[in-house]
């Protein structure tokens, strides 16, 4: 019996991309991913080779295994390192932006890779985010101040770690920690993992264990009610001490040489 029907589907929307671009990508046409996906058609066996090695699968398992989230591949390639990401997508086949509300949190962690579950929450479009993956987290906490508790962070999916820079700020999601909001330290570093940093300098850096880590979003955008204050205008006292604080500095360095 073939499978090949559910895995082109479950493949491409793990691949996060859309029919019409999975088209592109085979130079066919939209209507026959539809027909494949739909189990209408198959595909000949030249262009079934051609999707294997798209997905770094032998052909024999791009038509007789069942591909699901609990599939593994006999032999490591390509489809062994890719992480489950559970979409939902519009009327069109776009993809939707989830919303993770602070009290749907703890429940994200145990869901993030159940379709049914992704499907339930509550979700949104952007038109400048049509390229890419998104999820949207709200955040909880001072950590981050001067972002306030109750912000949203609208986060891109980062699915190759190695592209994760230090200085940015992301949503990480972890074991132990749940969802988080952070500033990396440290490009990742495979056997020491992330050092999560809080712009509000009460709180101390981290460092968060890759075995810990389960996805990185890559923050792109936020959404707060409560609107930033205005800047204040710089005070003769304030302006003394910033003077004294540079000198004190300068100070240091010449010491220190």
């Amino acid at each position: 019996m073939s499978n090949i029907a559910s895995n082109l589907k479950f493949l491409r929307k793990k691949k996060r991309i859309t029919q019409q671009q999975f088209a592109d990508l085979m130079e066919i046409k939209r209507a026959s991913v539809g027909a494949y996906e739909e189990n209408r058609a198959e595909p000949k066996y030249e262009l079934l080779k051609k999707i294997a090695e798209f997905y770094g699968l032998s052909m024999d398992e791009l038509a007789h295994d069942v591909i699901d989230e609990n599939w593994r591949p006999v032999q490591k390639g390509d489809a062994s390192n890719l992480r489950v990401l559970s979409v939902t997508v519009d009327k069109d086949d776009r993809e939707n932006i989830e919303l993770v509300p602070v009290k749907a949190s703890a429940g994200y962690l145990n869901g993030y890779s159940d379709p049914e579950y992704v499907a339930e929450l509550p979700k949104f479009s952007l038109p400048m985010f049509t390229q890419g993956t998104y999820r949207a987290f709200e955040i909880k906490g001072d950590s981050m101040l001067p972002l306030p508790s109750g912000t949203v962070i609208i986060g891109e999916y980062v699915e190759d770690w190695q592209d994760i820079k230090a200085g940015q700020t992301y949503v990480v999601i972890s074991k132990n920690d749940g969802v988080v909001y952070k500033r990396i330290g440290q490009k990742f570093k495979e056997d020491k993992g992330l050092k999560l940093i809080s712009d509000n300098k009460v709180y101390e850096p981290y460092w968060l264990e890759t075995a810990d880590i389960i996805e990185v979003w890559r923050a792109k955008a936020f959404i707060s009610t409560e609107f930033p204050e205005p800047v204040a205008e710089p005070t003769m006292e304030s302006l003394t001490a910033m003077m004294a604080q540079m000198q004190k500095t300068i100070n240091s360095v010449v010491d220190n040489k």
